[in-house]
């Protein structure tokens, strides 16, 4: 069929760094795409910080743009999918306006909000209703932060977002999450799938603050004038609830079935596998939440600067491109000659839940230079994930052979080679990177009727395109340095937390 023909669909992907639109035909193809960026804001050690209308601004060029790559009739967008960041807190006034910056999922200034919910509710409790503990990154602990400690701020919340749930907000004018996102708040009932009453009510939140909660393909408005005047989007394009990114990376990349899994390498790193039934690790290392995939869930373990340490070793410190930290990297043997790199920049989630960890080169010496630093950081990356990865394992949870790939990491070969060497099993890169956004399209094409159910729509769209396999002696030598890598976490934890309580 011509493009006149055909029908679209839209993802709309609202990362940490930047805003990515993708837009795909009923046959699953990316006809165009477009992504803008915007700055982190960290106005304090720990802090993590967005404005929300750059959201806004990066969300309505990257979605103009997508449509005037294409070549396409807007007409012909039949559903738009959202997914974004999770965790982040959008604070809203009676007129829709932001009243301040947005939390970010990275922030870690709640630690006593978190002690606080978890005395408020019970330790055992919060985890049988969301299956999940209180930690730093999630939303509810931003709201009694905000409550603590800006209460004339507190007094003007009306309504309290996700971050694509803003988004939402400003292409419709509705209030509105889906139940994958808001598994990651400390407020929803996992098993239920809906907003926890009980919670809400111990902590003081009240529940006009949350939006009302669907399933990730199920249509929650529509575009409105206005924002199809700004984005170029027809008024009137229904849009489905979408996911959080990694609900929403996980359709992308096919997870949709028992026995799958897959690593996500942006900014955060994620190993994410699929469940029928709710599922959790009782040693509180994972996560479970909501799947995007009606009626089911899924497991991740969450590393908070994967791609983070890479860019940050770029910007702060090399101030050279990825293309050639990443050739240096090519010039070092594998384990950088004694240099491993703890990747704890932002502190640490899985397997370590600890906001005061920090990031550690151990073993430098005279004979490294930026190669070895470069090479580093990406072993160090790899080697938490790793640990992600054990567990998994340990747990039952996956027994796969070969793990999916995404992300921006996914792009190096390098890396990818790396990876398949540290963990010691198959790597396969996706013939579609677009990951999120992908999966975001793809459940508006659920929600629209152009694909009848996920996982049938999964197993034809997605594909593997290159696999890349471990070397035995490059694994061997990787498991010795891993030996000590996961040593040295638990021999700096006190150092952690007293150097916390200086800075």
């Amino acid at each position: 069929m011509g493009k006149g023909k055909s029908r679209y669909l839209m993802g709309i992907d609202l990362g940490t760094t930047g805003a990515r639109a993708v837009l795909i035909d009923d046959a699953g193809r990316v006809a165009g795409k477009s992504e803008c960026g915007y700055p982190l804001l960290t106005p304090r050690p720990g802090w993590a910080e967005q404005e929300p209308s750059g959201w806004w601004e990066a969300v309505k060029k990257s979605t103009g743009e997508t449509i005037r790559k294409a070549g396409i009739n807007p007409g012909s967008i039949l559903c738009v999918g959202l997914t974004g960041q999770m965790h982040g807190a959008v604070f809203l006034d009676k007129t829709g306006a932001s009243i301040c910056p947005a939390i970010l999922w990275c922030d870690q200034r709640t630690g006593k909000e978190c002690a606080e919910i978890t005395g408020m509710v019970g330790a055992e409790r919060i985890f049988e209703i969301t299956a999940n503990p209180v930690l730093t990154g999630f939303q509810a602990p931003k709201i009694l932060w905000l409550r603590n400690n800006s209460p004339e701020l507190y007094s003007r919340i009306r309504k309290v977002l996700l971050p694509k749930d803003y988004i939402r907000f400003m292409l419709t004018g509705d209030y509105a999450t889906d139940v994958s996102d808001a598994s990651g708040t400390s407020m929803l009932d996992v098993g239920k799938r809906k907003w926890s009453a009980e919670i809400l009510e111990k902590t003081g939140i009240p529940a006009g603050f949350l939006p009302e909660c669907y399933e990730s393909g199920e249509i929650t408005g529509k575009i409105s004038k206005k924002a199809g005047e700004e984005t170029g989007l027809p008024a009137g394009t229904p849009v489905v609830a979408g996911a959080g990114d990694q609900a929403a990376g996980g359709i992308g990349s096919g997870i949709v079935e028992k026995g799958l899994l897959s690593l996500s390498l942006g900014t955060s790193g994620v190993l994410f596998g699929h469940s029928d039934t709710l599922f959790t690790d009782r040693g509180r290392r994972l996560h479970t939440f909501c799947h995007a995939v009606a009626g089911k869930w899924h497991l991740m373990g969450v590393m908070l600067s994967a791609g983070g340490s890479f860019r940050w070793l770029r910007d702060k410190v090399l101030g050279i491109p990825y293309g050639d930290m990443a050739s240096m990297s090519e010039e070092v043997p594998e384990g950088s000659e004694g240099l491993i790199f703890l990747p704890y920049l932002s502190g640490e989630r899985c397997p370590y839940p600890d906001p005061a960890a920090r990031g550690v080169f151990f073993g430098l010496s005279l004979k490294h230079g930026r190669g070895h630093l470069a090479r580093a950081v990406m072993e160090g990356i790899a080697f938490g994930l790793k640990d992600i990865f054990v567990i998994m394992k340990e747990t039952g949870m996956s027994a796969c052979e070969t793990v999916r790939i995404s992300g921006g990491g996914a792009r190096s070969d390098e890396w990818c080679r790396m990876i398949s060497n540290i963990f010691n099993c198959n790597i396969a890169r996706l013939s579609v990177e677009e990951g999120p956004a992908y999966g975001a399209a793809i459940l508006a094409g659920t929600g629209s009727g152009v694909f009848e159910n996920i996982v049938p729509a999964c197993r034809m769209l997605v594909r593997e395109e290159e696999v890349f396999t471990p070397e035995s002696e490059k694994a061997s030598l990787y498991m010795d340095y891993y030996g000590i890598y996961r040593k040295l976490y638990p021999d700096l934890r006190e150092r952690f937390d007293s150097l916390s309580k200086i800075v």
